[in-house]
């Protein structure tokens, strides 16, 4: 497959590596890129994470290692790395952030808008071998008195921009956990 990619790459055929990279699952590729980051073909790696929809670029840039997410974070302008960091679950957002050195972090947190920077910081301030610090925020909450027909329209509603939606979580008022409902 990588004779493959790096043939399209040279040909400059970059509709038709646009049409293999769907096909390839984000781990492999990630695996790919690493690779060819590893030979020092940082250009041609460049070109393929272009190339990714902005999804599949989130997708696959989860699944990179910490040395490689960092080179392109630096060669991103602020406006592509926005793009990415915008499709990331922001406990991956916080992972990354993690293993960041602090000139990057700086760049990352100078582009995230302010809500999210706040949620950032509050998962941060968790204790690293803690649930609050491995848990996600992302999550759909049903409150008790909802009817099924309610509880699907939020799920509908804002399941879209959560990390899971197959287990929901069904609170109280003053925001206790009463139970879950899973699918």
């Amino acid at each position: 497959m990588k004779e493959i990619i790096l043939g399209l790459l040279k040909e400059k055929g970059y509709d038709k590596l646009k049409a293999v990279l769907k096909y390839i699952a984000p781990q492999d590729l990630a695996e790919l890129l690493q690779e060819l980051n590893e030979e020092d073909l940082t250009k041609d790696l460049l070109t393929l994470f272009r190339l990714l929809s902005t999804e599949a670029a989130a997708a696959v840039f989860v699944e990179m290692e910490p040395e490689l997410q960092q080179d392109l974070i630096r060669a991103y302008s602020d406006g592509e790395l926005r793009e990415i960091l915008d499709e990331l679950y922001l406990d991956d957002t916080v992972d990354l952030i993690e293993e960041m050195p602090a000139n990057v972090v700086q760049r990352i947190l100078k582009i995230t808008d302010p809500k999210t920077r706040a949620k950032i910081n509050e998962i941060l301030n968790y204790a690293d071998d803690s649930a609050g610090s491995i848990m996600t925020v992302e999550y759909v909450a049903l409150k008790e008195r909802m009817t099924v027909a309610e509880a699907f329209a939020r799920i509908r509603r804002t399941g879209v921009d959560k990390e899971t939606i197959y287990t929901c979580y069904v609170i109280a008022d003053d925001h206790r956990l009463l139970g879950t409902v899973s699918a």
